[in-house]
């Protein structure tokens, strides 16, 4: 099965007519894209978008063989012109299916917003989703029989529809994820493949053609990744999103409740609300058992730095007399078996820890310790991950991967 994108824009494109934001002033050359629409096999084509007839050409490619145009979602504003030849445009009733005369097959798939997706089958078997914008599949509680070769999908404004799917086991390790109905909340750039990336996806530029079945470039998910930022960089958002389109999530939270301080009860609740209802929660600083679990749940680890606080509280680094009389060398040790742990783990691990070397030196010996103990627990971790991230003021910069 071959398909064409047309467009892989949101149904007002990128830019949008009229927005003075900086996403839409930088969606320049192929960062510009047209409205989302596919052509299948040259028969089928999915969202009659303005200038599809047009965008064919452009890719070397006619309309003249479409024999079915079906619509995904409602299309607002005036109503699109449907070229010479083409038929008029339709909706397939949710569950139904519709069998062609090229002999592929369409069901269309309910979804928890405004829409209808559509699951095709080839003649040779060969299955897509296709999923309309900002929306998800509805009711998927049994698992598929099989993944889909290739998903269609709004992944970076509706993630959880990935995790719905790989739930179901209808996105597998070999199915190909591509992007569509990127909007002006999408980053530009080399940035947008990197956060698609995280979840096991790609965008590709208008006009691309694509043979279903091809896997090769189905990005590789960063097994381990350190994400690095200061106080309210943004760093727990980052790592969150890492894993927003996987299911069954354990978040390690390793900063326990502290009783009676309202403050950080506050600032958990706020953690807590941003989660999906699908993750777990476990309170623990006790890493090194979950690390070396074979479990196959995605690991978030927030933070390191407070792993460092209880580790150093618990080896009495703080009196200097301790820290000479064997607590340094107790530290080093835990640090090590940390860090093994993760060398060795078979679990996808994103954790997140402070980056606090580059402010003001700490007044206090034990200010001073903790500061550098922390900046050699984030080297020695770093070092294990494939993926290592800086973000400042909400911006992620790759250090590694």
């Amino acid at each position: 099965m071959e398909l064409t994108l047309l467009g892989t824009g949101a149904p007002d494109g990128l830019p949008r007519p009229d927005c003075p934001c900086a996403a839409c002033a930088n969606a320049l050359g192929s960062d510009a894209r047209a409205a989302t629409a596919v052509l299948l096999d040259g028969t089928l084509l999915l969202d009659l978008t303005p200038g599809a007839a047009l965008a064919a050409a452009r890719s070397g490619h006619t309309l003249a063989g479409v024999r079915q145009v079906l619509l995904s979602h409602p299309h607002d504003g005036p109503a699109v012109e449907v070229p010479a030849g083409l038929p008029q445009p339709g909706r397939v009733p949710d569950g139904r299916e519709l069998a062609l005369l090229t002999g592929h097959r369409v069901r269309a798939v309910a979804m928890d917003a405004p829409g209808t997706g559509y699951a095709v089958t080839a003649p040779d078997g060969q299955r897509l989703l296709y999923l309309p914008p900002g929306a998800a599949p509805a009711g998927i509680e049994e698992r598929s029989a099989e993944p889909y070769d290739m998903v269609l999908a709004d992944v970076v404004r509706r993630p959880d529809a990935l995790a719905r799917l790989r739930a179901a086991g209808a996105v597998g390790p070999a199915t190909d994820v591509v992007a569509v109905h990127l909007d002006h909340d999408a980053p530009p750039g080399t940035e947008l493949g990197r956060r698609l990336a995280a979840a096991g996806a790609r965008a590709v530029p208008d006009g691309t053609t694509l043979t279903v079945g091809v896997y090769e470039d189905v990005p590789d998910v960063p097994r381990r990744t350190l994400v690095l930022g200061g106080a309210r960089s943004g760093k727990s958002v980052e790592a969150e999103r890492r894993l927003e389109a996987f299911p069954d999530v354990l978040y390690v939270a390793t900063g326990g409740m502290r009783g009676g301080d309202s403050e950080w009860a506050d600032r958990v609740a706020t953690h807590r609300e941003r989660r999906p209802g699908s993750w777990h929660t476990v309170e623990t600083c006790d890493l090194v058992p979950l690390l070396k679990d074979d479990g196959g749940t995605p690991l978030l680890i927030d933070c390191l730095s407070l792993w460092l606080t209880d580790a150093m509280d618990s080896v009495g680094a703080w009196d200097d007399a301790e820290w000479a009389d064997g607590g340094e060398r107790a530290l080093r040790a835990r640090v090590r078996e940390l860090t093994e742990a993760l060398r060795e783990t078979r679990r996808t691990v994103v954790a997140v820890s402070n980056e606090v070397g580059s402010g003001i030196v700490p007044a206090t010996a034990s200010g001073r310790r903790y500061r550098d103990e922390l900046g050699r627990l984030n080297a020695a971790f770093a070092g294990e991950c494939e993926h290592v991230l800086l973000v400042v003021a909400g911006q992620a910069l790759p250090l590694r991967g």
